[in-house]
């Protein structure tokens, strides 16, 4: 690993693995993370607003602990960052169902990165307040079984916090974890996927698109923790051995902005050719970090797989 790899691997990261037991019989959305997301905001705001939950035009926008930990700046700013896109943290949740009975369990991981990962203590009371409130159109109630980190260590003991299982990382240590076990080349996705090339969401995977996008997405990540390093550039991108992809649409509706919004990706894998050895450890950062845009409600997670 050279120094400048090294240098923009510094990213704190933690895993946090929530397991929730459902209360009553519910149907919930088919994609969960957008609702996760909404109502662990409008608990946080539940909790610690002191105006009329009009962000843009709060005197105390800066000081608030909703906006530092839904919308937290970055130390550095991006040129190409817009306001109000979050590099804080990452919501997963690949369960389908939308049917739910009275005590089936629900699982989901929720990835904070850099100074978010101090707002541990009111992001847990948030989804608390989430279960009691219900989650979804309809308030499908449910109540946390356990919460654990990437070790499956126990976070919560009753009605006590182990911050002793607060296993905070960086990516440097997660990539070299990877390096020793099992992958491939093969970029495996899990979820929906949106990487623009030419400003428009490509429709099947490119090689130099998807190498180009993690780049930015790690240079992101720094620029959030005030890590000085310079974006990555890969000279010689390998190409793609073989691809397949398949449209989705996700439909979510955002409280910020009242409207509904379909967001668009694609899933699938792709397999490269040979990569060079710092090419390959971003890819395997990517794991954590995610690629392309909307990554906080879960897009772009994908796995180093062998080719079949």
């Amino acid at each position: 690993m050279n120094d400048e790899l090294k240098k923009a691997l510094g990213v704190r990261y933690i895993k946090l693995h929530f397991e929730v037991e459902i209360i009553e019989e519910c149907e919930l959305p088919m994609t969960k993370t957008s609702a996760i997301r909404g109502g662990m905001g409008q608990m946080l705001l539940a909790a610690h607003c002191i105006r009329d939950r009009d962000c843009e035009t709060c005197d105390f926008r800066e000081e608030c602990i909703v906006q530092r930990i839904m919308y937290s700046p970055f130390d550095i700013k991006p040129k190409f960052v817009t306001e109000g896109e979050s590099a804080g943290y990452v919501i997963e949740c690949e369960d389908y169902r939308t049917d739910f009975e009275a005590g089936d369990i629900l699982t989901f991981t929720i990835i904070l990165f850099g100074k978010a990962i101090a707002h541990f203590n009111p992001l847990l009371q948030a989804i608390h307040a989430l279960g009691q409130t219900g989650l979804g159109k309809e308030r499908g109630r449910f109540r946390i079984v356990s919460v654990t980190n990437s070790k499956k260590e126990p976070l919560l003991y009753g009605n006590s916090i182990n911050m002793g299982a607060y296993d905070i990382k960086i990516l440097a240590d997660y990539v070299q974890y990877r390096r020793k076990r099992a992958g491939g080349n093969r970029m495996l996705f899990h979820s929906p996927t949106s990487i623009k090339s030419n400003g428009e969401l490509l429709k099947e995977f490119e090689a130099e698109a998807i190498v180009r996008a993690l780049s930015r997405r790690l240079y992101m990540l720094d620029c959030y923790e005030g890590i000085e390093a310079n974006q990555l550039w890969f000279d010689i991108v390998p190409p793609l051995l073989g691809h397949t992809e398949r449209g989705t649409t996700v439909s979510r509706y955002t409280t910020r902005h009242h409207q509904k919004v379909h967001l668009e990706g694609i899933r699938g894998w792709a397999d490269f050719d040979e990569v060079d050895e710092d090419l390959y450890l971003l890819m395997l950062a990517g794991e954590v970090m995610h690629v392309g845009k909307r990554v906080s409600l879960g897009f772009g997670r994908y796995t180093m797989v062998e080719r079949r």
